[in-house]
């Protein structure tokens, strides 16, 4: 039999087994010292080696049935699609205690995870009160009853402004998938997302469906969480998955339905190990299995509305708000010429204050946590630099009055110096601001408003941000400081006022995607306001209020922005009308990894005849990254690209294997990524 084992060997491993055994079982083999889980892939009539020369399997796991064949197809093809050995695909997307043989064998093990969890008692959910069913608009019945006109595997981008409603077109459109007895996948692309998503549904199957047939999936369960929402899909007891983008890879008996909120987001993006997207999978997966997937979003990513033009994806339409409110105002304001007050413009100081005084919400968005982005001594213009990076640390305000210098790259931590370690001047002082200097300034500015800080760091415990978000839905919050955390699906009740700060931090990037990045986490954020009140306003501070990007902001023009874009790209042959793999190296010293490329891009050169596609594929000169050093270790990238998909994959496969040997023997470790969404 063929084993598939999580280990970054390519192709499968042979082992033996007397007894019957059949494909898509978990076995337990041993595998140079240890002992592994694996899963049988092929039953050939004859192993690959010598019989004497095949180890026999130790266990065969029969607490679960085999995985079934679409499962088998969709990870075949994500191993084959991303070049990693189809191991590295099947057994991480499995809960732990399934892929763990620790788990199966010994005294304590009794039985096996499985067994154990079915004697656990099923966790008690309170009982939701059903919700009222809106009346839909016109346009939400178009798009319901567009989408469940789709045909069998077909792809429907769903495009509405925030606001529009989008959220009850998909509970329309999968209560009516779950009434014929199939299942529904709701990816969403943030764990902060789950809770808001889960009482919704909830509310509307206490309509539908008896019983607790939903499931929560994402990577902030614990193992044993996870695992019985696993099971429960898998078994068919839930019927609704609800879950982030490590949900894709769970097998669902009945799916009849994919639906993919926010299909822009980059967090669908895998940045480890399998980096695949999410979305694509999604797409695929309702391709093969013939049934509908529906991706929604505001502002679409520009992939995604190029294939919805050129037809390959049904377009349906939401440009308006679903309830009686127009979109927000959004004002630019200039900086250029103003004195700002702690990073404030005194046009959105006064915002605040006249939305303090009709009792309504505010929120101030900066993509920056932390207190400061660097700490500097203006006697001699010493900054404060992580001894491990190329990067700053960062200034971070912990209980009290303490700081502490933290690397968001590397997670080193320092306290802060008494005095300049260059020149001993006790005079240090913060660059820059983050969250939590912003949150100090409008403390002493606001004293009697209610200030919340949603970032990474206060939502950091588990639990932490589903309650800080109920507050803000309570009204116990006057104004919130957040960053993209709170730009994404939160529905927000009373909040008129939306204030930006230092958007222009990307607006010049190197990567050529910086600014669909910054339209759509801006208008994102934008849209949280004014969805239940009339006459809220965005107020976005820049000294650039000219640029493209802005002028379509305030237009709230996603259709030009989006035109305007993708005959950019089309000009200079840039995604979506070219496809990319990039090669990273990493090197304790940067000229190794930068020779190990050169190497790389010049194998095709050497031998042609030997890499198919090689004359449709152009390969870049190797370049160091722009944060080149990290945990000390140096990183560079070669890029790959061609117009002709097919012949990328084909030069990728010859080609991949023989530049992982030449690391191999280097000693360098390489990385490839196919569709990188960062350059």
């Amino acid at each position: 039999m063929h084993v598939a084992l999580d280990v970054p060997l390519e192709g499968v491993f042979d082992y033996q087994h007397t007894s019957p055994v059949q494909i898509g079982q978990r076995v337990i083999v041993s595998f140079g010292r240890r002992q592994m889980v694996g899963v049988v892939v092929a039953l050939p009539q004859q192993p690959s080696y010598p019989p004497a020369q095949v180890k026999a399997v130790e266990q065969v796991l029969d607490d679960l049935p085999p995985f079934p064949a679409d499962w088998l197809r969709m990870a075949r093809f994500a191993a084959a699609y991303y070049h990693r050995p189809l191991g590295e695909v099947m057994m991480p997307a499995l809960p732990g205690p399934l892929r763990k043989p620790s788990a199966y064998l010994g005294k304590r093990s009794a039985g096996g995870p499985v067994l154990r969890m079915a004697k656990r008692k099923p966790r008690q959910v309170e009982p939701v009160d059903p919700d009222l069913l809106p009346v839909l608009n016109p346009e939400q019945q178009v798009a319901v009853d567009g989408i469940l006109a789709a045909r069998g595997g077909g792809c429907v981008l769903l495009h509405g402004v925030t606001g529009s409603g989008k959220t009850e077109v998909y509970m329309r459109v999968l209560e009516q998938v779950l009434a014929a007895g199939r299942q529904v996948l709701f990816m969403v692309p943030e764990i902060n997302l789950t809770p808001q998503f889960e009482q919704v549904l909830r509310a509307r199957l206490a309509r539908v469906l008896p019983g607790d047939v939903l499931a929560v999936l994402h990577s902030g369960l614990s193992e044993g969480e996870r695992l019985r929402a696993w099971l429960r899909v898998a078994g068919g007891q839930a019927r609704i998955l609800l879950g982030t983008r490590l949900s894709i890879f769970t097998p669902m008996p009945e799916l009849g339905l994919i639906i993919v909120d926010e299909e822009h987001d980059t967090s669908y993006k895998q940045q480890d190990g399998l980096r695949y997207s999410a979305r694509d999978l999604a797409v695929w997966r309702g391709h093969d299995l013939k049934v509908p997937v529906v991706l929604g979003s505001a502002t679409p990513s520009l992939e995604s509305w190029n294939h919805a033009r050129q037809g390959r994806y049904a377009l349906l339409s939401l440009p308006n708000r679903a309830r009686a409110v127009s979109l927000p105002r959004v004002r630019l304001v200039d900086t250029r010429h103003l004195r700002l007050e702690s990073g404030f413009s005194p046009q959105l100081l006064d915002a605040l204050e006249a939305c303090l005084d009709r009792g309504e919400q505010s929120l101030v968005f900066i993509n920056r946590r932390g207190y400061a982005p660097v700490l500097h001594c203006a006697s001699c213009g010493w900054l404060s630099q992580c001894p491990r990076c190329t990067v700053y640390t960062v200034l971070h305000r912990q209980s009290g009055f303490r700081h502490n210098l933290q690397c968001h790259h590397c997670g080193y931590q320092a306290p802060v110096p008494r005095a300049c370690p260059d020149c001993g001047d006790q005079d240090l002082q913060p660059m820059g601001r983050g969250t939590q200097r912003i949150e100090e300034f409008l403390g002493e500015h606001f004293p009697a408003a209610r200030i919340a800080r949603i970032d990474a760091d206060s939502t950091r415990r588990k639990g932490s941000a589903q309650h800080l978000f109920s507050q803000v839905h309570a009204g116990e919050v006057d104004i919130m400081v957040g960053t993209q955390m709170v730009a994404k699906g939160h529905d927000f009740t009373r909040l008129s006022v939306v204030g930006v700060l230092n958007a222009d931090a990307t607006l010049f990037a190197h990567d050529f995607r910086a600014p669909e990045r910054l339209f759509a986490q801006l208008m994102q954020v934008a849209g949280r306001a004014g969805r239940h009140t009339e006459g809220a306003d965005v107020i976005i501070q820049t000294a650039y209020p000219e640029q493209a990007v802005y002028q379509s902001l305030v237009r709230h023009d996603y259709l030009g922005f989006a035109q305007s874009a993708l005959a950019e790209r089309e000009s200079v042959g840039l995604p979506p009308y070219a496809y990319q793999v990039l090669l990273s190296a990493e090197a304790a010293q940067l000229a190794d990894a930068i020779r190990l490329l050169t190497q790389a891009r010049r194998l095709p050169e050497d031998n042609p005849q030997d890499y198919p596609g090689s004359d449709q594929v152009f390969l870049y000169d190797p370049v160091p990254l722009r944060v080149v050093r990290v945990a000390r270790v140096e990183r560079a990238q070669l890029l790959l690209e061609s117009a002709h998909r097919p012949a990328l994959q084909a030069f990728v496969r010859s080609w991949g294997p023989q530049v992982a040997e030449l690391a191999r023997q280097q000693k360098i470790r390489i990385t490839l990524e196919v569709d990188p969404l960062e350059i």
